[in-house]
């Protein structure tokens, strides 16, 4: 007899059930759809951004078929790679000088019947509303069709004369500019009307200006060559957008490179040849990678996590449904149904709701995606082209969805094919004594996980981490019914809504923990990613190397500049920044003829010389270094590298030039203003003569020596008829003020010399800058009002500022991450607070019965959801520690690799929790939940009969 009848009829049964209980079955819809939907948008999103190689291709192209280009080296053949990744003459060739070599005709190398588009960049000063800013002017015919898919128009026209550019969006935001606005070529003073804006589909930050050919080089020359004053422009390469008829082959870029022309080929890179027919590949063998990307640790586990928790998210669903079905199934039962087709009834309803929920979550991610495409682009800074969606890996989402509807309700089908025909027909629940051998063994794998974990990261093996993770969780979840047990009993002390709610939970614990582990499975992924992001992010901030101290800018004269343009530079600085504090001018100093001058035939040095021995040596550098290193662990490690001794043995960038002895001549306020060094005792050995030193290291019994080389260059005139005559060194020991070890890393600055001190050695100085202290580093408009003001005596001044690492793509992971989870645990308990009240109709009808006022229900509706969602994050934040530090374990076993190989790398490797990612779990997703579920809940009940 053929199953299929059988199946038919509970398919039926299953569909007018679901429409009997519409809101029970949209809950179960939606408890299934949401994680197909994340999952969905994720899906569609990755797929879209990810730079393949068609849209790399366009981004550089456009439309047209390949971009030519010449080598630099002159006429003299080339041999590339199909995709340009790599390039070079053919073996024996003679070597070619790029500054000596001829001009190549490009165009001759393009195939038959090609049309092409030039482009070519230049850098330029520009005005802008604010003042002025240093750009990129690309001389590119934009209203040609072959540039359509690299750059296009958002609003206004195309230039149509040689007086019109177009800008990019982010250039005429940044330089208070619109479509109709005038900008002038600072030099020639050429000025152009914006008609129009455009963006770069790879690059939507850039300010860039875009004008037809020979609207700006060309006019430029020509000024430049009429008036001396006015610098010449510095063009980059041109290169060549070709469209051919039948495309660019790969026998078209052979030709081209035997004259000297580098070819990209759209048609080329996507279809290269084989490697027999690539001269360079062909010898390489396989020297060249494929540009394949193998997924991180961290990417494995955080997929694997996920995948658990769309199975767990569904868990809920059908626990309730089957128990609301018993009468129904009862009757089945009477009417000669076997406990085989009372499963199949229920399995069927599972398939039902599971296929709708599949269907509605990844309809619903498409939409979503489309919906926010802007704001993913923006913030990536790109765009996607075209939604790149792939229905096989939908349909395998929508599959999962199915099988997870399915797999929820297969507990609840075998628990109602056990029941009898009259505890279905009856309702009575009875009662079961929960299992005493589950929590044994979730205590177990959560300890056995967590260990697992622990070694695969100090053994750097990734997929003992993924295993242990999810030991671990399914541990804690094995735990679950005993911690809802646990948590009923704290609700004796409490006022009567908060009471019920804890005893329903641990009452009902089939519904409740399904539930927690929903939201335990959504924030452990969530807090597994926060807490490797925020250690990654501490570590990136340790390894940052800040030019100037914080809240600082400093305004810099260069050596060429006059007294009074440092005085009308400083008066630009304070007119035109907002929020800056007290200023510190300080000068450069140096021995013989200036090396920022004279520094091709000889200069001056000043060194200071840096003492032998413990506590003036670093450890970490010479002989013995990487035996030493061998035995230390990453925290001594990050303490000795933080020792005034190898502090500054980093190799450091400095705002201003303060030579290699990092030395400037100032007065106290230098300390207090750049230094942060409030001392009175420093100050006043300034004031008396007395050097400061910040890093005591150089000091030896409050001394300090100073070498100086006086070597005067023949072309310094003036100097050199005072010190006829061979170079002399001098070497002078000097009395200083040593301030504590943590100003051993300031920034530039490793001693302070007074003005009298410098004189007295027979030292030369001279002006170098200010700096003052700033509330914010300067906005785009204030900076370009600074450099409007400097433009008018002279290019002798520039304005330094300290902006910080950037961290803005770490912070907005985090945030995305934090209302993920959010979303998903306001998700699950409401959802769960749904099915709460479709289940326990009947004490609410009993409340109502007894004369409860509807506020007892919504408040009893709000707890119940808040005790979802709290138990719930608290123990994800716990599961979700687990992989994440791991995962760190393991990034820390390559820094100790590292670190032993080169003493001086960085070992450090923190375990940063991001609380403020877990406070908005923990406290504000929970309150919210409860909130809007009492806000929901319903006023008023209708009375039904309770079975007997």
């Amino acid at each position: 007899m053929s199953v299929l009848p059988g199946w038919r009829a509970a398919f039926r049964i299953a569909r007018r059930d679901a429409l009997r209980s519409k809101g029970r079955s949209a809950l179960v819809v939606a408890m299934i759809a949401l994680p197909v939907l994340g999952v969905t948008a994720a899906d569609v999103t990755y797929r879209s951004s990810e730079p393949t190689l068609a849209k790399t291709l366009t981004a550089g192209l456009g439309s047209a078929d390949a971009l030519f280009s010449s080598a630099g080296l002159g006429p003299v053949p080339l041999e590339q790679l199909p995709d340009l990744r790599t390039w070079g003459t053919p073996p024996g060739a003679p070597e070619v000088d790029s500054s000596t070599a001829g001009p190549v005709d490009v165009p001759s190398a393009f195939p038959e019947g090609s049309r092409y588009v030039t482009e070519q960049p230049v850098p330029a000063t520009v005005t802008t509303r604010h003042g002025i800013a240093n750009i990129e002017i690309v001389e590119l015919r934009t209203s040609d069709p072959v540039v359509r898919g690299k750059l296009d128009l958002v609003d206004g026209a195309y230039p149509e004369g040689k007086d019109e550019v177009v800008a990019t969006e982010h250039f005429l935001e940044s330089a208070g500019l619109a479509i109709g606005s005038r900008t002038t070529l600072r030099g020639p003073e050429q000025t152009y009307t914006i008609v129009g804006s455009v963006e770069l589909h790879s690059d939507l930050a850039a300010n860039a200006l875009y004008a037809d050919p020979g609207a700006v080089v060309a006019p430029w020359k020509a000024a430049s060559a009429r008036d001396d004053t006015i610098a010449p422009p510095n063009p980059g390469d041109t290169k060549w957008l070709v469209r051919a008829g039948a495309g660019v082959t790969w026998a078209d870029v052979l030709a081209a490179n035997e004259k000297g022309v580098l070819v990209l080929s759209r048609e080329v890179a996507l279809d290269p040849p084989p490697d027999s027919e690539v001269p360079l590949a062909a010898r390489a063998g396989n020297g060249f990678p494929d540009g394949s990307v193998e997924l991180s640790a961290a990417v494995v586990t955080v997929v694997a996590m996920a995948v658990l928790e769309i199975v767990l998210l569904a868990g809920p669903a059908f626990a309730v449904g089957a128990r609301r079905s018993r009468r129904q199934l009862g009757l089945l039962g009477t009417c000669g149904g076997d406990r085989g087709q009372v499963r199949a009834v229920v399995l069927a309803g599972g398939a039902v709701l599971g296929g709708i929920g599949a269907v509605a979550g990844v309809a619903a991610g498409l939409g979503l995606t489309f919906l926010f495409r802007p704001l993913i682009e923006d913030w990536s800074g790109s765009r996607f082209g075209t939604l790149d969606i792939r229905p096989g890996e939908l349909l395998a989402i929508a599959l999962i969805g199915l099988a997870t509807g399915i797999l929820a309700a297969l507990a609840p089908a075998i628990v109602a094919g056990r029941q009898s025909v009259l505890e279905s027909l009856t309702g009575r629940r009875g009662t079961r004594r929960s299992s005493r051998v589950l929590p044994v063994v979730g205590c177990v794998a959560l300890a056995g996980g967590t260990a697992l974990a622990v070694v695969g990261g100090t053994a750097g093996d990734t997929q003992l981490v993924v295993g242990g993770s999810i030991v671990a969780e399914l541990g804690v979840l094995a735990c679950i019914p005993v911690i809802v047990g646990f948590i009923g009993r704290l609700g004796s002390r409490l006022p009567l809504s908060p009471r019920m709610a804890l005893r329903d939970a641990a009452r009902n614990r089939g519904r409740t923990a399904p539930a927690v582990a929903a939201v335990m499975a959504a924030v452990a992924g969530t807090v597994a990613i926060a807490t490797y992001t925020a250690g990654v992010t501490a570590e990136h901030a340790y390894d940052y190397i800040p030019t100037l101290t914080p809240g600082t800018v400093a305004l810099v004269v260069t050596p060429e500049a006059e007294d009074d343009q440092f005085l009308l530079a400083r008066r630009a600085v304070e007119q035109n920044l907002a929020g800056i504090g007290d200023r510190a001018d300080f000068g450069r100093v140096w021995a013989g003829s200036d090396c920022s001058v004279y520094y091709e035939d000889g200069c001056g040095t000043v060194e200071l010389v840096k003492p032998t021995g413990k506590d003036h040596s670093c450890p970490l550098q010479g002989a013995g270094a990487r035996k030493l290193a061998e035995g230390l662990s990453a925290d001594a490690h990050k303490r000795l590298m933080g020792t005034p001794a190898c502090v500054d043995e980093y190799v450091q960038g400095s705002a201003f030039d303060s030579g290699t002895a990092k030395i400037v001549v100032g007065d106290a306020a230098v300390l207090t203003s750049y230094a942060k060094l409030d001392d009175p005792a420093a100050a006043k050995a300034l004031a008396d003569g007395t050097p400061v030193l910040l890093n005591p290291a150089y000091a030896q019994d409050g001394r300090v020596t100073l070498k100086a080389v006086h070597t005067y260059n023949e072309a310094d005139k003036e100097n050199r008829k005072l010190h006829p005559g061979r170079a002399r060194t001098t070497t002078d020991r000097l009395d200083v003020y040593v301030a504590p070890a943590q100003y051993a890393a300031t920034p530039g600055i490793r001693m302070i010399l007074p003005q009298r001190t410098a004189d007295r050695i027979g030292l030369h100085t001279r002006d170098h800058g200010s700096f003052y202290s700033a509330a914010h580093p300067p906005t785009d408009a204030e900076q370009q009002a600074v450099s409007a003001a400097f433009a008018q005596f002279g290019s002798g001044a520039y304005l330094q500022s300290e902006y910080g690492q950037s961290s803005r793509d770490e912070d907005v992971v985090l945030l995305i991450l934090a209302l993920f989870a959010g979303v998903v645990t306001l998700g699950a308990a409401t959802i769960t607070t749904g099915l709460a009240k479709a289940d326990a109709e009947a004490d609410l009808t009993t409340l109502s019965a007894v004369g409860a006022p509807p506020r007892v229900r919504r408040t009893l509706s709000g707890f119940q959801c808040l005790v979802v969602a709290l138990t719930g994050v608290l123990l994800g934040t716990v599961a979700g520690i687990v992989p994440a530090v791991s995962l760190r374990l393991i990034d820390l076993r390559e820094a100790m690799k590292s670190m032993r190989a080169q003493p001086m790398d960085s070992a450090y490797t923190p375990i940063v929790m991001p609380w403020e990612t877990i406070g908005l779990l923990a406290l504000a997703v929970p309150v919210l939940a409860g909130l809007l579920a009492a806000l929901f809940a319903g006023k008023r009940l209708t009375l039904t009969r309770r079975a007997v």
